[in-house]
Order: C-alpha cells, then structure tokens, then sequence
C-alpha cells in the first residue's frame, strides 16, 4: 500500500509558475519498480494523463499538451516527485493528482495507476 499527498496547489496568474509536490507519508524506500504519473481534472471533464517519471533511471515523459511548460522531477532520498508547472495557462486550470504504479513500462491510462493521492487544486486566472 502507497499513500500519496499531493501539495503545492493554488491560484496564479496566466504565464505565471507553480511546483506541485508528491510525497509517500511513512515511506522511507520507494521501490525502482514503481513509477509516478501526474494528471489533472478539469470541471466537467475527464481525468487526463500529464505526464509520468520512475524512481530508475528513466526519463520523464509528459503529455502534448504541457510538453516543454511542465518538468517532472524526483528526489529520491526524500521520496517526492514534483510537478514544476511554467507558462501556465487558463487551461491547465484542474485538480492535480498523482499517482502510483508497479512496473515501468511505459504507461499513460489512469487505470493503470493504482495509488492515488487526493489532488491539489491549480487555478490560473487570467
């Protein structure tokens, strides 16, 4: 069993920046077979992939849509995964979730993920 906490969230302005955190409460060892995805959930929409990264030595990867705006980091030893979040736009107004997974293979379908935090409310207001 994973526990996510997802922090960070807020409002700000359009072109402005915000980093979002995911840490794992009472972990002190994630393992490299998990990996972490981000998504986001805008009202009256459906859940949508952002981007993901695992805890070896993979490569980030992330959505069309936030490609080259959003970077996915780790740190390993503190356990967290951030979401840092430049140029926003009205559009990337959602809950942000993250969430997590056993395996690396490549994976961008929410019912993959089988742990979930409980989603941080991003609002760009322009």
């Amino acid at each position: 069993q994973v526990t996510l906490v997802e922090s960070g969230g807020g409002l700000v302005q359009v072109g402005g920046s915000l980093r979002l955190s995911c840490t794992a409460p009472g972990r002190t060892y994630i393992g490299r077979q998990y990996a972490m995805g981000w998504f986001r959930q805008a009202p009256g929409k459906e859940r949508e992939f952002v981007g993901r990264i695992d805890w070896s030595a993979g490569s980030p990867y992330y959505a069309d849509s936030v490609k080259g705006r959003f970077t996915i980091s780790r740190d390993n030893a503190k356990i967290t995964v951030y979401l840092q979040m430049n140029s926003l736009k009205p559009e990337d107004t959602a809950v942000y979730y993250c969430a997590a997974r056993i395996g690396t293979r490549l994976v961008t379908s929410e019912d993959e993920y089988m742990y979930w935090g409980q989603g941080t409310q991003v609002t760009v207001s322009s």
